[in-house]
């Protein structure tokens, strides 16, 4: 008996608790779309993309004259001393930590380009996301999700998709 009523007890919690879910209510946003509509996001794409091709540049220059050094070294190699040898592969070895660092430096966990990245998309993250917490608000949403970066939605109504309402807070329609 004592399992029975635990039984029920269990089913009367169940309920209870998908009850008290339903009555929450839940949108989502498309965040590649609403990102996509700001003009500033687009500019501060560009910008990186061009930073990132100019330090590429740079990176593969260098990389290029240590390879140069090693080819030369390569076919000088049978008229070299055991000294000269070794001058050129420290010269050879010192280029190619160069790259390496530049590379570091530039596209590395806290390089240069993930610093500007942070400078110029926190501004208009952060707006997006007051944007849509202004939505949630007005509407009385408990959760929202961000579509674009759900691999586990399959399917949603478009009544819940409140990624135009975004672009209208952030001055922008569709």
């Amino acid at each position: 008996m004592n399992t029975l009523k635990r039984i029920a007890l269990i089913v009367v919690a169940i309920a209870g608790f998908s009850l008290a879910a339903s009555a929450q209510k839940f949108a989502l946003v498309d965040m590649e779309y609403v990102l996509g509509n700001l003009p500033d996001y687009e500019v501060a794409n560009n910008q990186l993309e061009q930073l990132s091709q100019r330090y590429q540049k740079e990176v593969e220059n260098i990389a290029r004259e240590a390879e140069t050094m090693y080819k030369n070294y390569q076919s000088q190699m049978p008229f070299l001393t055991d000294d000269q040898k070794k001058k050129e592969e420290a010269a050879i070895v010192a280029k190619e930590k160069e790259a390496a660092e530049l590379r570091a430096k530039y596209f590395g966990p806290e390089g240069e380009l993930y610093k500007k990245r942070q400078s110029l998309m926190k501004p208009i993250q952060e707006s997006v996301y007051n944007a849509v917490k202004k939505v949630s608000e007005e509407r009385g949403y408990m959760c929202i999700f961000d579509r674009a970066s759900s691999a586990d939605i399959i399917f949603a109504s478009p009544r819940i998709d409140i990624s135009n309402e975004v672009l209208a807070k952030l001055g922008f329609s569709k």
